[in-house]
């Protein structure tokens, strides 16, 4: 079904320059279109989402039209049926439509088409099978557009065979159920994510692991976990979490306070796990080095209420750990402890702005007061004193501190 210039353009046209791709498709006898995630977003209003195009012209075609149009064009990694093409100094891939076909040996294979119904058949949810030109002219083929404004994500055609040729296909639902959805999800469609949800121990872990974090941080996260660990859906990989409630508490606590979500934060506060078991999660979903020291040193690090709340304590905080840590160690604890309070965004920005002290005292002050510098001694003087500064909430002088040093630490 077309809708005649149902898209404002304005919402997707960030990047003017991407006419001349259009024209030079255009002039070589295709069509091009903007597809999926692009038009799916620019219809609900998002922003910040880059191209997804597709064209009825076979790659030699493109890559023939762009150079006749003096655009440059480069292949794109292994994909046969993608082209990139160089514009504004940035590759936008477009992909050539494509259908499956049965070969002479009886397997389905994958070729490519000029029928752009054909090729929506292919896509995975009624929701990313609309496309769009650049007039606005919105050509929808499976009802994704009424699907998108009801909240409704479900397959095209029978979820089952949708699933089958790409187990990945499961989260995908409840990604985009996260982040559209409304009310109860589509049964036909959730019942087949059930029922084949052991096809994703075919799945590289990475890549279940990098879409599960794509669902820890939609906007409805909360109600697409539900339905993934009431219905074991990670069973393979993930227990089933200690507190889902706490979950939802750090979504609203954050949306509350406008930060930016966080997966790591959102997935320590579903296992709130001691160290040494954050250290097995982080092992186990290939964490990097740095999200690995965050995730563990949360579990190790305890906060109180009282630290939170009370300035000196919190300065003290911030001081020893540094300001992220501050923050999403604060975010962590109200959301397990379900310790909301209207003063919360009040701290939060004081932790951003803060002015973190320096401590006054160096190595070399010690060895002016004739202490050895290859001995251990300098280090032990100086955590004395810098303990004694933080104790007095970093009221001590560097002369008062010098003084303590020389009348009490110094042989």
């Amino acid at each position: 079904m077309m809708r005649p210039e149902f898209l404002d353009m304005s919402k997707i046209l960030y990047d003017k320059h991407i006419a001349w791709l259009f024209r030079a498709v255009e002039d070589h006898g295709g069509s091009l279109r903007f597809v999926g995630g692009t038009v799916r977003d620019a219809l609900k209003g998002l922003s910040g989402f880059g191209y997804d195009l597709a064209t009825d012209l076979s790659p030699d075609e493109l890559v023939e039209a762009c150079e006749d149009s003096g655009l440059k064009t480069v292949p794109v990694g292994l994909k046969l049926d993608t082209i990139g093409v160089i514009l504004n100094n940035q590759i936008l891939e477009v992909a050539t439509l494509r259908k499956n076909v049965i070969n002479q040996s009886g397997e389905q294979i994958v070729t490519f088409s000029d029928d752009w119904n054909v090729d929506a058949s292919r896509r995975d949810l009624t929701i990313n099978a609309v496309y769009a030109d650049l007039r606005g002219n919105v050509f929808d083929y499976y009802n994704g557009v009424d699907d998108l404004e009801k909240g409704i994500v479900r397959f095209i055609g029978n979820p089952e065979e949708k699933i089958k040729s790409d187990y990945l296909r499961i989260l995908r639902f409840f990604r985009f159920y996260a982040i559209f959805g409304k009310g109860k999800p589509d049964k036909n469609s959730l019942d087949a994510c059930i029922k084949l949800k052991d096809g994703l121990r075919t799945v590289a872990i990475e890549t279940v692991r990098d879409e599960f974090f794509k669902i820890l941080v939609a906007k409805n996260a909360y109600n697409a976990l539900t339905l993934i660990f009431d219905n074991d859906i990670l069973g393979f990989f993930l227990p089933k979490p200690k507190n889902i409630k706490a979950f939802k508490n750090l979504a609203d606590i954050v949306e509350i306070a406008d930060i930016e979500p966080s997966f790591l934060r959102r997935l320590f506060v579903l296992y709130q796990p001691n160290a040494a078991k954050a250290e097995n999660i982080a092992n186990a979903l290939r964490l990097t080095k740095k999200q690995k020291e965050n995730f563990v040193n949360w579990a190790k690090i305890e906060v109180t209420q009282d630290n939170i709340m009370t300035k000196e304590k919190r300065l003290k905080f911030i001081y020893r750990y540094g300001k992220d840590f501050c923050r999403d160690k604060i975010l962590i604890t109200c959301a397990v402890a379900d310790f909301k309070t209207k003063q919360l965004t009040a701290v939060l920005n004081e932790v951003e702005n803060a002015v973190v002290p320096v401590f006054p005292i160096k190595g070399r002050d010690i060895v002016n007061f004739g202490v050895d510098g290859k001995n251990r001694q300098i280090g032990k003087i100086l955590e004395i004193l810098e303990q004694r500064w933080i104790d007095s909430n970093f009221n001590l002088t560097r002369d008062e501190l010098l003084e303590f040093a020389r009348s009490n630490l110094i042989a």
